[in-house]
């Protein structure tokens, strides 16, 4: 007998702003609607060990999908995408997991997503408290740390889309953003994820995560965790969103949870999921007896 993850993947056909993009996803489980979205530059693949979680899939139908540029998503067909320069905005961003929503049918979803998913995972609480049951930053915060967004993307663009530079590189440099508790064999996987990227993709989806998201504490005290419960994880080696920036958020928003992770970093559900379940289950467990 073969032996097989629980897993299954297809395409669907997202259209935002105007522009028809053929999207792949992955699911596991069944129950409340969970999506997951992937850090910047990378994709659905840093979930797959949630999507095997029986102990989440039984009660959570997870959906990992694939930002248009990233992973199995290619660019869109019928565009002239590579005459122009690619940047992900907030409003785009805010709308992918809207339309996948709607498209699958999913009623009140949570969404889950870590760096930029992160911050995402503010923006839709905020914005769309009605579309969302709950929502969990991983690794977000009101905004990025201002030593990083004062590089400019000009900085940025130089450094991760750069034909004089390998995409190796860029792997390697994520290495920099990993706990040192992490086993190897997660960080070599990440570092792989992240050399595989499209030209110009990582860096353009840092313009959404340095510089269009940015929550102000007026927006953060407006959150109704009543309607959208806003919990919040964040690892304590860190060095993009450290524990404290994530805390700043959580005192502007009312009845917000949020907890550090020991010995986790940017990218905790790849480095270490059997740590990071043990803060994600207890969240979850709530959101089922909330339902």
């Amino acid at each position: 007998m073969a032996k097989h993850d629980p897993i299954t993947g297809r395409y669907v056909y997202l259209t935002v702003e105007g522009i028809e993009y053929r999207v792949y996803y992955e699911e596991a489980g069944q129950g409340i609607p969970l999506i997951v979205g992937h850090t910047a530059g990378s994709d659905g693949r840093q979930y797959r060990h949630l999507l095997c979680d029986e102990e989440v899939t039984k009660n959570f139908r997870v959906i990992a999908f694939d930002l248009p540029y990233h992973g199995k998503s290619l660019p869109p067909y019928g565009v002239r995408w590579w005459e122009q320069e690619y940047n992900m905005t907030k409003a785009r961003m805010m709308a992918y997991p809207n339309a996948l929503s709607e498209a699958l049918g999913l009623e009140r979803p949570v969404y889950m997503g870590c760096s930029m998913g992160g911050h995402l995972a503010c923006d839709l609480a905020s914005n769309f408290p009605d579309s969302y049951r709950a929502t969990i930053a991983v690794e977000g915060a009101l905004r990025s740390a201002q030593e990083y967004v004062d590089v400019g993307m000009d900085g940025i663009r130089k450094e991760f889309d750069n034909p004089n530079v390998n995409r190796t590189s860029v792997g390697a440099a994520m290495m920099l953003n990993i706990s040192p508790y992490s086993p190897e064999e997660n960080v070599r996987e990440i570092q792989w994820e992240y050399s595989c990227g499209g030209p110009g993709v990582f860096a353009g989806d840092l313009y959404y995560y340095y510089y269009d998201h940015n929550m102000s504490d007026e927006e953060a005290r407006a959150i109704d965790t009543d309607k959208c419960m806003l919990y919040m994880l964040t690892g304590e080696y860190d060095p993009n969103t450290a524990p404290e920036d994530t805390q700043e958020l959580a005192d502007l928003v009312p009845t917000a949870k949020y907890w550090p992770m020991e010995k986790l970093g940017h990218f905790p559900v790849t480095e270490d999921y059997s740590k990071f379940r043990e803060y994600l289950l207890p969240i979850l467990s709530e959101i089922k007896e909330k339902s």
